[in-house]
């Protein structure tokens, strides 16, 4: 392992060079789609421990020492279990990681998790932070989930998270943001500058969707299946928003909504990206629970022309006024470490390519 890793976000085929090497080891072999154009899906073990409380085990503590001090009661995943909103659990996952030094990890909920509102976060023994494994770490990861709007039913096996790796430093600078957008034009509609990544704003007109600009959660629904494709309706999980003359959303306190961004985005095969906050300062609201964007999305060869980002949104203490083209978020790009051999996008059955405003993969086609 003293092999010097190349600087930059790791695409699919380094991923599987960690692999082979050891440094991603796994209870079984990987699912053929499980290793995306620059991440890793990480899939649920066997038990889930329902704990009272989330936590950072800290640098003097294991995070199995932590889950025997705050467990309630185990739950067997092998044929399935729900997990019930407002609960935490932690889980086992099936990858561990044995990360050579110069190599760090960083994870996010997947999409499909983030816009079911369900709240996950990466752990490693002895972390200070969470979904931060450092350069070199060895250990094994476990997986907290807290569903925060529906139940969902789980099974081992199934992916709610996602890894990426990194050599070094790999973000871009102000000067190389610019210069990249001048290059590849990284957003396409809106006003927004490029400078230290690429502001994004939301869409509360809904042109060319009859009005539609969002959805709202509903309470008290029935279980998502969460490896189960377009097999709920949409109107049963969800409300309709609809611009009707405005341009303005009041969000309302502990309600979850999906909305859309203004412009459309593009991932260059050369690059990857990361949605972050904008600025806690600018609204008492919370933007987004996926942030891993792969290169390609958005790409026209990759079939992405238009491609918008999906915003999980939902508002802290109090209501919050949304304002069509408020900034809502930032884009931040990275360098891949090298070429990729495979791009987001339909070749791979890619769920969000080319997508406006899109509920999750588990909800069947929804027409305003």
């Amino acid at each position: 392992m003293s092999e010097a890793w190349p600087k930059g976000v790791f695409p699919a085929r380094l991923i599987e060079k960690l692999h082979e090497q050891g440094a991603i080891r796994a209870d079984r072999a990987f699912d053929a789609d499980q290793v995306q154009p620059a991440s890793l899906d990480l899939r649920l073990g066997k038990t889930a421990f329902r704990v009272r409380s989330s936590f950072l085990p800290g640098p003097s503590h294991s995070v199995a020492e932590r889950i025997e001090a705050l467990k309630l009661h185990e739950i067997d995943l092998s044929k399935g279990a729900v997990l019930e909103r407002g609960c935490v659990y932690l889980v086992p996952l099936e990858e561990r990681l044995d990360l050579p030094e110069g190599v760090s990890a960083s994870a996010n909920p997947k999409s499909s998790t983030g816009r079911l509102d369900v709240f996950t976060r990466v752990i490693g023994d002895r972390a200070r932070g969470f979904d931060q494994l450092p350069s070199g770490y060895s250990g094994p990861l476990y997986l907290e989930i807290s569903p925060r709007t529906f139940p969902i039913l789980v099974r081992t096996g199934s992916r709610l998270s996602q890894m990426r790796f990194r050599g070094g430093d790999s973000r871009l600078s102000i000067g190389e943001h610019q210069a990249l957008h001048a290059s590849d034009v990284l957003v396409i509609g809106g006003e927004q500058p490029v400078d230290n990544g690429v502001a994004l704003s939301i869409d509360l007109v809904g042109q060319g969707r009859d009005g539609l600009i969002g959805f709202r959660s509903k309470r008290h629904t029935a279980v998502v299946d969460v490896d189960k494709k377009a097999a709920l309706d949409v109107l049963d999980f969800w409300e309709p928003l609809y611009a009707r003359g405005r341009s303005e959303l009041i969000l309302d306190p502990d309600e979850f909504y999906i909305l859309v961004s203004l412009e459309a985005v593009h991932v260059p095969p050369t690059h990857a990206a990361e949605m972050v906050p904008f600025d806690p300062l600018v609204g008492e609201f919370r933007v987004h629970y996926a942030g891993f964007f792969d290169p390609g999305f958005g790409h026209s060869a990759a079939g992405g022309t238009g491609s918008r980002a999906v915003l999980e949104v939902r508002s802290r203490e109090v209501p919050f006024l949304l304002g069509h083209g408020q900034i809502i978020g930032r884009l931040i790009y990275e360098n891949l470490a090298e070429a990729p051999d495979r791009l987001y996008g339909s070749d791979l059955g890619s769920n969000y390519q080319a997508q406006t405003l899109k509920l999750s993969k588990h909800f069947k086609p929804f027409s305003a």
